[in-house]
């Protein structure tokens, strides 16, 4: 598969010529990064604008917290804080991706104005999610997390960490399509760090090919994560705080975009807008020709 086929193409929303960059703003007190940064409109709003200033092609918005223990928000306050902001988005331009595990909240999110429904927990969270999504004809996101799979936030325990995730991608996948939404609305996301330890994640990293082979567009939300605090530790093995670990948060969207990915998310955005940008160069010198030439002018003359 090559990378362009890799990296495809969502329906209803825009084409990027490489790996879009979907900034994060969370409307919590408690996410495990920045909670309480963006806890109301008017900041939430303005750090989604200023995301897209510094290069996000997309703002994904959640007003809840999925770190581990979180406590799940009740559903009116989940509106409370996810809806004004995703309006606000929208009626600047900017295309919204709303990050929610209830039927109720995607539905009146896309009726604000997003384009993008994010569900961590694949519809599995809330039975009313794909039915709301397909008639909605809303593109969708597919995560993997064994917890929902399970039936609880359980750890995650493998003996072939990529093939179970593509296996079971794959049947999620399957099961999203069959309730009505259409395959080429769906995006996949291999869910790092969730039900995973850091030596998972950095195999499924390893294998984004082997993701690219369900045939859809891939995301990949790597930001912050703990995997990364667990690379970059010091020699006692304590890891940097979340906020620290921006630079290799772009690293990986560099990868990531080098083997097809369609988005990365992140909180951090200008370092990865770079990154994303630098990969596709360097895919346009190695597709556009054997020599090197891709970017130079045209010898006078030549047509």
């Amino acid at each position: 598969m090559s990378i362009e086929r890799g990296r495809g193409r969502v329906a209803g929303l825009p084409t990027w010529d490489r790996c879009a960059v979907m900034g994060v703003v969370n409307v919590t007190p408690d996410s495990f990064s920045d909670g309480g940064h963006w806890f109301n409109t008017t900041a939430a709003v303005k750090h989604g604008l200023d995301l897209v200033a510094e290069g996000a092609d997309l703002v994904d918005v959640g007003g809840e917290s999925t770190r581990p223990g979180a406590t799940r928000v009740d559903e009116a306050e989940e509106l409370k804080r996810v809806i004004p902001v995703v309006r606000g988005l929208a009626a600047e331009g900017v295309t919204v991706s709303v990050d929610t595990m209830r039927a109720s909240v995607a539905e009146q999110s896309l009726a604000a104005g997003a384009a993008l429904v994010n569900d961590v927990s694949g519809g599995l969270a809330d039975p009313a999610m794909l039915p709301a999504v397909a008639a909605a004809g809303a593109p969708f996101v597919v995560m993997h997390w064994r917890g929902f799979l399970a039936g609880g936030n359980v750890k995650g325990v493998y003996e072939d960490v990529v093939s179970e995730v593509v296996d079971e991608l794959h049947a999620r996948v399957e099961a999203v399509i069959e309730a009505g939404v259409a395959a080429d609305r769906i995006v996949v996301d291999p869910g790092l760090g969730f039900s995973k330890d850091p030596e998972h994640d950095l195999a499924l990293l390893a294998h984004l090919d082997r993701l690219n082979t369900l045939g859809h567009p891939l995301l990949v939300a790597a930001s912050r994560k703990r995997f990364l605090g667990h690379v970059l530790a010091d020699p006692k093995g304590a890891p940097p705080p979340a906020r620290e670990r921006d630079a290799a948060t772009a690293a990986v969207s560099a990868i990531a975009a080098q083997h097809g990915a369609w988005a990365v998310r992140v909180h951090e955005v200008r370092a990865t807008a770079d990154a994303v940008r630098v990969a596709r160069a360097v895919e346009g010198a190695r597709t556009d020709g054997p020599s090197g030439t891709a970017g130079r002018p045209a010898a006078e003359g030549a047509r």
